[in-house]
């Protein structure tokens, strides 16, 4: 459910983003020099023809199914470390009972929906992670994240608020463009196609709320397709706008972008708030969506204006906070951008593009429509292209005669009034119990580990482990996202990384008696362990989603939970959602996203892996006195020292 993450090869994806004349790394580009260079004249045609965005969609397999025997036998490894050895052995009883009985039979079941659907997860992973969750999922499910632009050209500055904001959404714009006319490229692991259909998700998406599920409406068209919507929302001090992103068949320029925000904020600074509509998609779901009801009831014309913010490209999000922060603090900026004001953000869009009055950047966006990789993409686009022009724009001046921006004013009565006034209450209550760090460990990074031979993704989820470990004097279990996209609609698996080789690591670096030969015997045999099932994971044989399909035909049939989900185990272990270390790598770029704890006794811990630095944002609850966000940190920090130690000297 949580952030997604793209392994060793994110680097590469992320740079497959890069548009024309800005040092494109992509994959693909290099794969056609290797067919060119040897000689093949077929390649070279080929290679002169770029390829689509959304080319490869019909040519990739299937998500499969994983044997049922292999899956429980993972399953059972990794709830060893959290077991006795009587309760273990309880366990192994009900696993057993499960293959050899009603588990058996799911699984078959579960074979003939894959025999009819590409993607037997795809539906059931919409309903149960995302739209059928009824707690507020702006804060709870949604991420977000500080924009590293501070580090490429643009510090934290007074007045530079709305040119800044004009040149990023530019920026923006311009990639929405190049996925419309599919001439983003096509994203590969090495010379294997990964599906791109969530970044049709990025724009022009937004979740509705129902009373008992949510749907997804998206009305995003690629240029072949038709039609598609072009206006943006502007958001300012509770007030909502909207204006055309393009205007006579061109994207509007910054310049033209400046004199529609300027207007949007000049009449928000000259005149009242405004009622505040936004701060609804806060609220638990079902109460959010009675509410809509009702709002729709009072005037159709609100109905109008739900529709046009749900269709729009995204919301640009004018912001008065000023959350200073710097290329070693992000910590201001991403808990503004995980708890900032309900008022000027739609939580249920697919991408609120938040702009800071202090000239800085963050966005908030909903979780259910696509992973975070998508954006991680869309922020190294603009990073890279700010990077390229200093931050500045250097095109026409000229600003053309269009419409100023509508302001949307919805009709409210008094009900509506206190349900707003409800709903920013309780969402204020629930930030303030939100503790976020988000800190740089600059001792080293990526070059360092990868000296040493190591994978950094292993190398940072390790030492995870050992800091939880001696924060908290028991094994944290954890999820780590693997993605699936080398299958049609694939998207995320779950992926433990407190293995039983990993337990055997923590438990020989808290040994005074163990040597530093033992010691590092056993962190390479956690590394190996998790590299395996890294692996697996990504290669659609992980086990999490494939019991999550086992007990959704049990539930659908109306059959008994069975006994293998209601085992003490299950959860204890992590399963269900009930993973105290909550965890993704967001990648090898800048850019850096942050969400709440999956439990109320968790932490969120995500992290970029730069050359020189390994970056993390961490969250807890604050009125959960065992954990603590800020000392998770820090204990990290001795951990990753410990380690890079550990492996140099078995280099000597």
């Amino acid at each position: 459910m949580k952030l997604g993450q793209f392994r060793s090869l994110a680097a590469g994806v992320c740079a497959c983003a890069v548009g024309p004349g800005v040092g494109s790394l992509s994959v693909f580009s290099r794969l056609n020099q290797i067919h060119i260079f040897n000689g093949d004249m077929a390649n070279q045609v080929s290679a002169s023809l770029p390829e689509r965005t959304f080319q490869n969609q019909l040519s990739l397999p299937p998500l499969p199914v994983p044997p049922l025997e292999g899956s429980l036998s993972k399953y059972l490894e990794a709830v060893r470390p959290f077991a006795s050895e009587e309760e273990f052995q309880a366990t192994v009883n009900t696993v057993r009972k499960f293959q050899e009985g009603v588990g058996e039979e799911l699984h078959q079941k579960l074979l003939q929906r894959a025999k009819t659907k590409r993607n037997w997860l795809e539906e059931w992973w919409f309903d149960t992670a995302y739209l059928e969750v009824r707690i507020p999922s702006q804060l709870n499910v949604n991420f977000g994240g500080p924009a590293p632009y501070l580090e490429t050209c643009w510090p934290p500055a007074e007045g530079t608020q709305l040119q800044r904001c004009s040149i990023s959404t530019w920026h923006t714009l311009q990639y929405w463009n190049l996925i419309r006319t599919e001439k983003l490229p096509p994203q590969k692991s090495g010379d294997v196609p990964l599906d791109m259909d969530q970044f049709r998700m990025l724009f022009c998406t937004c979740k509705v709320p129902g009373v008992q599920k949510d749907t997804i409406r998206n009305y995003f068209k690629t240029e072949s397709e038709g039609p598609s919507p072009s206006h943006i929302i502007a958001m300012c001090r509770g007030r909502i706008f909207t204006f055309d992103a393009v205007y006579d068949g061109q994207i509007l320029t910054p310049p033209e972008l400046f004199r529609q925000l300027s207007f949007v904020q000049q009449r928000c600074d000259a005149e009242a708030e405004g009622d505040g509509v936004a701060a609804l998609t806060s609220e638990e779901r079902s109460r959010w969506a009675k509410v809509r009801e009702h709002l729709i009831s009072i005037d159709p014309h609100n109905k109008t204006i739900l529709e046009t913010i749900q269709s729009s490209l995204f919301t640009v999000c004018l912001d008065a906070a000023k959350p200073y922060s710097t290329p070693h603090n992000y910590t201001n900026m991403a808990l503004q951008a995980l708890t900032g004001d309900p008022t000027v953000r739609w939580g249920d869009k697919s991408y609120n593009s938040i702009s800071f009055s202090d000239g800085t950047f963050g966005s908030n966006c909903d979780h259910a429509p696509y992973d975070a990789m998508v954006l991680v993409c869309l922020c190294h686009y603009v990073d890279q292209q700010l990077r390229a022009s200093d931050g500045k724009w250097k095109g026409l001046d000229a600003v053309r005669p269009m419409p100023f921006p509508e302001e949307l004013v919805f009709t409210v009565d008094e009900k509506v009034r206190n349900d707003i006034s409800h709903a920013k209450q309780q969402y204020l209550e629930t930030t303030q119990d939100l503790q976020v760090v988000c800190y740089a460990f600059s001792g080293f990074g990526k070059a360092a580990i990868k000296q040493r031979k190591l994978h950094p993704d292993t190398f940072v989820q390790m030492a995870l482990q050992l800091a939880y470990y001696r924060m908290h004097g028991r094994l944290g279990s954890c999820y780590e996202t693997a993605m699936t996209r080398m299958f049609y609609h694939g998207r995320t698996e779950t992926m433990r990384p407190c293995t039983q080789e990993a337990a055997a690591w923590c438990h020989a670096m808290q040994d005074a008696t163990s040597s530093a030969d033992a010691r590092r015997n056993a962190m390479m045999l956690a590394f190996s362990k998790h590299n395996k099932l890294m692996a697996e994971a990504q290669d659609g044989h992980g086990f999490d989603r494939h019991l999550l399909g086992l007990y959704l035909i049990a539930k659908e049939e109306g059959r008994p939970v069975p006994d293998l989900f209601t085992d003490p185990l299950y959860a204890k272990s992590g399963g269900g959602g009930n993973f105290v270390l909550s965890s993704s790598l967001v990648g090898y770029t800048k850019v850096l996203g942050v969400v709440a704890p999956m439990v109320y006794q968790g932490y969120g811990f995500f992290y970029c892996i730069r050359d020189d630095r390994i970056v993390a944002s961490v969250s807890a609850w604050k009125s959960y006195r065992q954990t603590d966000a800020e000392t998770l940190f820090h204990v990290l920090s001795r951990c990753l020292h410990e380690m890079l130690q550990l492996a140099t000297t078995s280099q000597l």
